[in-house]
């Protein structure tokens, strides 16, 4: 069970996004810069105590054009130059699609052995997070990490299965859209996906795909 801490980070979690997403292939927002607001996500924990693991949404711009970019994060003992967590030290801040261990729990949640936590919480589930798993009984094999690709508007992380006729992919959409399909859902045929929630600028809520796994020999649209 991880623990949240209530602290001070600097730079700031949002000061670090503003430099880094215009660098992304994926990132959407405007020609003026980000201009960011966190607006939801939620939080995974790693089994064994180490590694923090955030999704984080981020809204860009004010109006009803903004943009949602999901950017997972993962927080480790090592140092990072020029930012430091006030209660637990010095943390290294990674994107989460290149820490191993947020790869296996993502892999975990999509296959029903990992439960969404509150972002804010200790030891809180999230029931705004719903997830539809890969297997029904949460049996599905170990997996082993071969490549990142990054897409428009997602990034995939290609996994290896022992025995598997082809590779497993997680896709983790980087922008946010709410017309996936009903209540959130894909409408690319991907049989396991994450669905929750974040906050538009006027705030109200918006509802959609965070992440979906599909098997490399499944046609989906980008």
């Amino acid at each position: 069970m991880a623990v949240v801490h209530r602290t001070t980070m600097r730079p700031t979690k949002l000061e670090l996004l503003a430099a880094w997403l215009p660098t992304r292939p994926w990132y959407a927002g405007g020609a003026d810069g980000p201009r960011l607001a966190r607006a939801g996500g939620f939080r995974l924990d790693d089994p064994g105590g180490e590694v923090g693991i955030e999704f984080m949404v981020v809204t860009d711009g004010t109006g009803p054009d903004a943009v949602a970019h999901q950017v997972p994060l993962t927080y480790r003992a090592d140092p990072l130059a020029g930012a430091e967590h006030g209660v637990l030290g010095k943390r290294w801040i990674y994107d989460g699609v290149h820490d191993p261990v947020f790869v296996e729990r993502l892999h975990a949640l999509l296959d029903g052995r990992a439960e969404p936590q509150e972002q804010t919480a200790t030891d809180t589930p999230d029931p705004t997070v719903a997830v539809v798993p890969l297997t029904p009984d949460g049996s599905g094999a170990d997996a082993e990490p071969v490549r990142v690709e990054e897409g428009p508007d997602h990034t995939d992380v290609v996994l290896r299965e022992p025995g598997a006729p082809a590779p497993l992919v997680l896709r983790v959409r980087r922008v946010l859209r709410t017309d996936d399909g009903p209540d959130g859902g894909p409408d690319d045929g991907a049989p396991a996906r994450v669905t929750g929630e974040w906050l538009r600028p006027d705030g109200t809520t918006a509802r959609g795909t965070y992440a979906t796994a599909f098997t490399a020999l499944t046609a989906l649209k980008a």
